[in-house]
């Protein structure tokens, strides 16, 4: 039986709740044997995703946070082969400020440095800079999971930035920065950025990574579930497990359960969920059952102590399918 769920945003990471659910399972069926695959699709948890997944390690690094304070970064030296996971951000910069990191300027018409943010690129003029050989040889891929373009209403500024706490004032002010930018930009790297499928993602560092890292943007989930093998440690499986934190529509676009339902489907195997909540068109994924953590529970009581909730659901889930026995 293969476990293999996200993290419940906000509440408990993909490891925690791959290990709840274990517990459940092994609860309603004390003989399963259990594999916890603990998931991702390129946001939060994907890098302790992906390091469970290979047996791998990291390496940490200080960077600055979005408001300038220094935090711990896991990085990589040597690398054939870069995946970036993009998900949350609190940025709205076309990813900007990761380009100053690499070394470039964004300079106004009077060739004077920008200040940091995104509201200042209205004013860009010209940039100056090259790409560190060093990240141009490793093939970089972007694991993203969304679709949105830089630039109108499902861009970067309008979709992001209201979660961020901007007003329709600072919406229509962010936006007008990054079409500045991305004018100067697509002239300056001699190609188009704004209209790619998931150049808003992340305040519209998926743009940015496009420009200067010359990045490939992908699916997340079908990235991370080429990379941990799925197909194959799910062939032969009696049933596959998976779990988030909000179950409805958007789980099948490009979200990890949609991705995690699909290859369970094509390999033959059913599948269920553990899920936080559900939401409209949940239904539309095709699994084969679905049970709440949080039923009769008060939504802050859950997240507060989501783990016995989510093994709870995972118990009764898996024993309307385990075997009877004496």
């Amino acid at each position: 039986m293969i476990v293999a769920p996200q993290s419940f945003k906000g509440s408990a990471d993909a490891v925690a709740v791959a290990s709840a659910i274990a517990r459940g399972i092994r609860r309603a069926w004390p003989g399963a044997r259990v594999e916890e695959m603990p998931l991702a699709d390129g946001g939060e948890g994907t890098v302790r995703a992906l390091v469970t997944a290979t047996n791998g390690g990291t390496r940490r690094s200080r960077v600055h946070d979005p408001l300038g304070r220094e935090i711990d970064a896991a990085a990589a030296s040597g690398a054939h082969r870069i995946v970036i996971g993009i998900g949350g951000s609190a940025t709205n910069d076309g990813g900007a400020g990761m380009a100053r990191a690499f070394g470039y300027r964004f300079l106004d018409r009077s060739g004077n440095d920008l200040p940091e943010g995104g509201a200042a690129l209205v004013r860009l003029g010209r940039i100056d800079g090259q790409t560190d050989p060093r990240l141009v040889r490793p093939s970089i891929e972007v694991a993203c999971d969304v679709r949105n373009p830089l630039l109108g209403p499902e861009g970067a500024s309008a979709i992001y930035g209201p979660q961020k706490g901007a007003t329709p004032e600072i919406v229509h002010e962010l936006d007008a920065g990054l079409a500045r930018y991305a004018d100067v930009v697509e002239a300056f790297v001699g190609r188009p950025i704004r209209d790619v499928p998931g150049a808003g993602a992340a305040g519209g560092l998926g743009a940015g990574l496009l420009a200067f890292l010359d990045a490939r943007l992908v699916s997340g989930a079908e990235l991370v579930l080429r990379v941990v093998g799925f197909a194959e440690r799910i062939a032969g499986a009696d049933l596959v497990v998976t779990g988030e934190g909000r179950v409805d529509q958007q789980s099948g676009y490009g979200k990890l359960t949609g991705a995690v339902t699909a290859a369970a489907r094509r390999a033959g195997v059913p599948v269920v969920a553990v899920a936080g909540s559900l939401g409209t068109g949940h239904e539309t994924l095709g699994l084969d059952a679905i049970a709440i953590a949080s039923e009769g529970v008060a939504i802050a009581e859950s997240m507060r102590a989501p783990l016995p909730l989510i093994e709870r659901a995972a118990e009764r889930v898996v024993r309307a399918r385990a075997p009877v026995t004496d």
